[in-house]
C-alpha cells in the first residue's frame, strides 16, 4: 500500500485545510495562512499524521509551476507600461535597497558575500498571494497604497526570473573565475533568449491549431503539454522548471487565447498551490521554533521592520503622504511565497544549510501570519492620529482667502475630472485635491487649480478654505482616507454639503452616520442604469421610468438594502402598462427605403397593428393623415399601438 501513500496524503490535506480554510474566511484572513497552519499541525513536526513530504514536495512542484505560468499569463505589455513608474521606480528602488541592506547586514554576521546577497533577495520579495487578497476584502485595490503596493508586486514577481538565473553564479564555489561566471551567466540569458524566441513562434501556431480542433479536452491537454513542456525544457538545461513555465504564460498572454487558458488553467492552479503553501507548512520545524523561539521572534521583527522602513522610504521620496506610505510599507513587510521557492532552490546549490533553512522558514511563516493582523490594525491607529492631531496652522493662504461658495473635489480621476469640467463650463469655483503627484504636476501646467495633499490632514483642508465651501465631493476609491476625511470636512465645517463616492451599498449607513449628505453606490447606480435600459426596451414611458428610479433612490438608498419589499410594491402597475397601448415617434433618414410611398402603400396598421396618427414636417404637425399622404425624409411619424405593435412597425420601417 506504500505506493498509495501519495492519496492518503492529499485525503489528510483536503480533510484538514477545508476547516482551517473556513475558519480563517470568517476571521477574514486569507486562507494561505490557514494552509501553512494546517501544513504546520499534520506534518512531521506535528501530529506527524504525515511523514513523509518528498512526495507532497513533487505536487508543490507543480503548483509553482503553474503559479508561475499564471502570473506570466497576466503580464500585460500595455499594464505594466501604464504602471511603469510604480512598478520601475518603487519595485526596482525596493528589491535593490532591500537585498543590499539585508546583504551588508548578514555579511556584518560574518556570512560569505553570496550567501548574504542570496539571503537578501529572499527577505526582499513579498506575499502577492495574501497581499492582493488583503487589499480586495477591503476594497482598497484602488487606492493609492493599494496601487503603490501592486506596482511593487508586480516588480517582485518579474524579478523572480533574474534571481533564478544568478542562483548557480551565487552558489559557486570560491574556486570559480569571472570568467567562468560571466561565461555561465551568458549562457543562461542565452538559453532563456532562444526559448522565447522559439515559444513565441510556436507557440501561437499551436494554440490556433488546437483551437481549430474546436474540442476542449484537447485544448486543454495541449496547454498542459506547452505549460510542462517549456517548463521541461529550462530544466534540462539547468534553469528551474519555474522559469520555464513564466516564459511559457508570458507568450501565450500576448496571443488571443490567452482568456481561455486562464478559465482553463486556474481552477488545476488554486488547487495545487493550496497542496504548495501546505507543503511548506508540513517542512516547518516546531521543535526548532520551541528550542529558538527568542532568535525566531527577532528575526522575525527585523525582517518587518526593514522591509516597512525601507519601503515608507522610497514612498516618501515619492512625495506620497506619510500614512499612504505607512500602509504600503507595512502592507508588504511580510516574507512571500516566492521566497519559499527560491529557498528551495538555493539548497540545491548549497546557499542554505539546514539550519539556516530551519529558521528563514519558520521566521518567513511568522511574517505571513501576521501581515492581515498588521493590515488591519495600521488603519485604525493611523485613524486615531488623524483625528486627533490639530492643524500645524489655521491660516489660509492668501491666494484661496477668495474662494468662497466653492466645491471641494477629492481626487481627480474619471468622476473627478467630469465634475471639474462640468463646473468650469457653469462658472462655479472649485479646487481639487490629488494624492498622485504626477497628476498634480501635469495638471497644473494645463492650469487646473489642483493642489496636492493628503485629504486625512486639517491643513489641507484648511488650504481649500473648507470653512466657506459649499459642497465637497469625494470621487476616490479609498474607504478609510474617504472616512477621516468626511469627518474632518463636517467638523470643519458642518454646513458643508457632502457628496461620497462608494463601491457597495452595505457602506451607505455608515458613510451617513458620519455625516455624508448624499451617497452614491457605483453598484447601486449601475442597477439603475441596467433597470432604465430594460425598461426602455419595453417602451414603458419616459416619466413612468423616472419615478421607479425616484423611488428606488429615495429615502437615502435604505429602500434597496432593508426594505426589498416595499420595492416590489413600486412595481405593481407595470405589468398593467405593459398591456397598454403607448406612442411612441420614428424619424425618416433620407436613405430610408420607404421614402415617397403613401400611407396606403406602406400599409403599416395592416402589416404591424400599428397606426400613425400623425406626421411632424418642418415644425408642423399634420394630423389624422390621410391614405394619400407621401412620407418624406425628415418627417417624424407619430405612431400608436401596443408594445409589440410598435416594436414590429420599427423593425418594418427600418426595413428588417
Amino acid at each position: 500500500m506504500e505506493q498509495f501513500a501519495i492519496i492518503k496524503d492529499i485525503v489528510i490535506i483536503l480533510l484538514v485545510s477545508i476547516p482551517i480554510i473556513f475558519i480563517f474566511k470568517k476571521l477574514n484572513i486569507p486562507s494561505i495562512v490557514g494552509f501553512l497552519i494546517a501544513g504546520m499541525i499534520i506534518g512531521p513536526f506535528g501530529f506527524q499524521l504525515i511523514t513523509e513530504v518528498k512526495q507532497i514536495e513533487v505536487m508543490a512542484e507543480v503548483g509553482v509551476i503553474l503559479l508561475l505560468f499564471t502570473i506570466g499569463l497576466e503580464v500585460s505589455i500595455g499594464n505594466l507600461m501604464k504602471m511603469k513608474r510604480l512598478m520601475l521606480f518603487a519595485g526596482g528602488l525596493q528589491i535593490l535597497i532591500t537585498t543590499a541592506a539585508a546583504a551588508i547586514i548578514f555579511s556584518m554576521l560574518g556570512l560569505p558575500v553570496s550567501r548574504s546577497i542570496y539571503l537578501g533577495m529572499l527577505i526582499s520579495l513579498s506575499s502577492t498571494a495574501i497581499v492582493l487578497k488583503l487589499l480586495a476584502d477591503r476594497n482598497e485595490l484602488e487606492a493609492p497604497h493599494g496601487r503603490l503596493g501592486m506596482g511593487i508586486l508586480i516588480f517582485q514577481d518579474l524579478a523572480i526570473v533574474p534571481m533564478f538565473l544568478l542562483l548557480p553564479i551565487l552558489g559557486a564555489g570560491p574556486e570559480v573565475t569571472l570568467s567562468e561566471i560571466l561565461l555561465q551567466l551568458l549562457f543562461a540569458f542565452g538559453a532563456v533568449a532562444v526559448i522565447i524566441t522559439l515559444a513565441k513562434f510556436l507557440m501561437p501556431k499551436i494554440l490556433y491549431q488546437l483551437a481549430k480542433l474546436r474540442i476542449r479536452e484537447a485544448f486543454t491537454v495541449g496547454i498542459i503539454l506547452l505549460l510542462l513542456g517549456t517548463a521541461y525544457l529550462t530544466h534540462s538545461i539547468g534553469l528551474s522548471f519555474a522559469l520555464g513555465a513564466f516564459i511559457a504564460g508570458l507568450i501565450v498572454s500576448e496571443s488571443e487565447f490567452s482568456y481561455q487558458v486562464v478559465a482553463e488553467v486556474l481552477p488545476l492552479k488554486d488547487a495545487f498551490n493550496s497542496i504548495f503553501f501546505v507543503s511548506i507548512g508540513l517542512l516547518l520545524n516546531i521543535h526548532f521554533v520551541v528550542i529558538h523561539p527568542g532568535m525566531l521572534a527577532l528575526i522575525t521583527l527585523l525582517v518587518i521592520l526593514l522591509k516597512a522602513l525601507i519601503i515608507v522610504s522610497i514612498i516618501r521620496f515619492m512625495n506620497y503622504p506619510f500614512r499612504i506610505a505607512i500602509l504600503t510599507g507595512l502592507g508588504l513587510a511580510q516574507v512571500g511565497e516566492f521566497s519559499f521557492i527560491l529557498s528551495q532552490a538555493g539548497i540545491k546549490f548549497g546557499l542554505l544549510n539546514f539550519e539556516m533553512f530551519n529558521a528563514f522558514l519558520a521566521s518567513s511563516i511568522f511574517t505571513m501570519v501576521l501581515t492581515p493582523f498588521l493590515v488591519q490594525l495600521t488603519p485604525a491607529i493611523l485613524n486615531k492620529f488623524a483625528l486627533s492631531e490639530q492643524a500645524k496652522s489655521d491660516e489660509i493662504p492668501a491666494k484661496e482667502k477668495a474662494i468662497e461658495d466653492h466645491v471641494i473635489i477629492v481626487g481627480f480621476g474619471l468622476n473627478g475630472k467630469n465634475l471639474a469640467r462640468v463646473l468650469k463650463e457653469t462658472g462655479i469655483q472649485y479646487i481639487v485635491i490629488e494624492l498622485n503627484p504626477d497628476t498634480v504636476r501635469r495638471e497644473s501646467a494645463k492650469g487646473e487649480k489642483i493642489i496636492f495633499g493628503d485629504i486625512t490632514k486639517d491643513e489641507i483642508l484648511h488650504h481649500t478654505n473648507i470653512q466657506k465651501a459649499n459642497v465637497i465631493v469625494f470621487a476616490i476609491s479609498d474607504p478609510q482616507s474617504t472616512r477621516i476625511g468626511l469627518q474632518l470636512a463636517k467638523r470643519l465645517n458642518p454646513s458643508v454639503h457632502a457628496i461620497v463616492r462608494t463601491r457597495y451599498t452595505s457602506e451607505i449607513e455608515d458613510l451617513m452616520a458620519i455625516g455624508a449628505d448624499v451617497v452614491i453606490p457605483e453598484e447601486f447606480e449601475t442597477s439603475l442604469q441596467i433597470f432604465n435600459k430594460v425598461l426602455e426596451k419595453y417602451h414603458i414611458p419616459l416619466n413612468v421610468i423616472m419615478k421607479q428610479v425616484s423611488i428606488l433612490r429615495g429615502e437615502s438608498y435604505s429602500l434597496m438594502v432593508k426594505e426589498a419589499t416595499n420595492i416590489q410594491q413600486s412595481f405593481v402597475h407595470l405589468n398593467e402598462i405593459l398591456a397598454a397601448g403607448l406612442t411612441e415617434t420614428y424619424y425618416l433618414n433620407s436613405d430610408n427605403l420607404h421614402l415617397d410611398k403613401t400611407l396606403s402603400e406602406l400599409n403599416l396598421r395592416a402589416k404591424t397593428d400599428a397606426t400613425i396618427i400623425a406626421i411632424v414636417r418642418n415644425g408642423t404637425t399634420i394630423s389624422n393623415p390621410s391614405g394619400k399622404e407621401k412620407i418624406l425624409g425628415g418627417d417624424t411619424l407619430v405612431i400608436t399601438g401596443t408594445h409589440n405593435a410598435v416594436d414590429k412597425a420599427f423593425e418594418y420601417l427600418d426595413g428588417k
